[in-house]
């Protein structure tokens, strides 16, 4: 029944039941009979990040607060390299969880040159969204990727610039805890950090010495440097690439906070050829040069008992 009110109906108490008791049975289902249903839906509309930002570790975990420092690793690989880099990812990403430093990886490569790499590269991107292609450089090995990959990186992210950027080969396995309690030690500026050469060299005041190609760190200071620092590095991109590195720091008066990481960061012991930076396998490992294949990468990850987390299943049986 309605009821006149100032010029208006009103509905009665009955009619009013009438249309809420729908609404309460509607909101009685989605609580207790779909309530997975809501939390999935609250988390979906939570999140606007692609894939890659969320999923993928090598692309960049999401932080919940202002890790102690920021680290970019570019791995210059080359396109092809498919099965090193689904090891690499793998690798690095169950590392990530215990860091409070933010780590991120990224796979580097010059131009992509043939057709299956304009499909392969890009699908790669889609899931994983860890890629740098230079639009500057051909793929080449000495020939001025390094620079490249450094003066793009300043120019990338300028808006939101690292603590340090790395330079990483994709036959050395780093482990993150070791390397972020080091490198969390070291200067925010004038920083070059790695495995000094020569080898049998422990003196950083040696302004000839340059850290090993496996792997060394720049703050980013010295990054913005290198990309504008057309003076000294004109005409030195070329050749030995990582001696390069060293002198375009040595000509420049840049550099200053040299830091050698020997011996933790050295070559796998059966490289070739011998050398004072390969030695046996230690617990206080940094960095581990020089794994060339599948069977070297098991030994190391064996070594360091990277699969102890996982629990044992009816759907699987690892040992026999």
């Amino acid at each position: 029944m309605r009821t006149k009110h100032a010029g208006y109906s009103m509905l009665s108490t009955s009619s009013k039941g009438l249309i809420l008791l729908p609404l309460l049975f509607l909101a009685f289902i989605c609580i207790f009979v779909y309530p997975k249903e809501l939390e999935l839906q609250a988390f979906l509309s939570s999140c606007s990040t692609p894939p890659s930002g969320t999923n993928n570790a090598t692309a960049g975990a999401v932080y919940t607060r202002k890790p102690d420092f920021r680290l970019l690793i570019g791995i210059l690989t080359v396109p092809d390299f498919y099965e090193r880099r689904h090891l690499l990812r793998m690798v690095y990403s169950v590392q990530l969880s215990s860091l409070t430093a933010q780590i991120d990886v990224r796979f580097v490569f010059c131009r992509l040159q043939t057709d299956d790499q304009r499909v392969f590269v890009p699908l790669e991107i889609l899931m994983h969204g860890d890629i740098i292609v230079l639009d500057g450089c051909k793929e080449n090995m000495d020939g001025g990727k390094t620079h490249a990959f450094f003066s793009a990186v300043a120019s990338l992210y300028a808006d939101a610039p690292y603590d340090y950027v790395m330079k990483a080969d994709d036959d050395v396995f780093f482990r993150l805890p070791e390397l972020a309690a080091s490198l969390g030690a070291m200067p925010r500026q004038d920083t070059y950090y790695g495995a000094l050469i020569p080898c049998a060299s422990m003196d950083t005041r040696n302004r000839r010495g340059y850290m090993s190609g496996m792997g060394y760190a720049l703050s980013w200071d010295l990054v913005e440097w290198i990309a504008r620092a057309r003076n000294v590095t004109r005409g030195r991109t070329v050749g030995f690439e990582d001696r390069r590195t060293g002198e375009w720091l040595s000509l420049g008066g840049k550099g200053k906070n040299r830091f050698n990481a020997k011996p933790a960061m050295y070559d796998h012991p059966l490289s070739v050829p011998v050398t004072k930076c390969n030695h046996e396998l230690v617990p206080e490992t940094i960095a581990l040069h020089r794994l060339k294949d599948n069977p070297r990468w098991a030994e190391a990850l064996r070594y360091f008992n990277f699969t102890a987390g996982l629990k044992s299943s009816k759907f699987y049986k690892i040992h026999s």
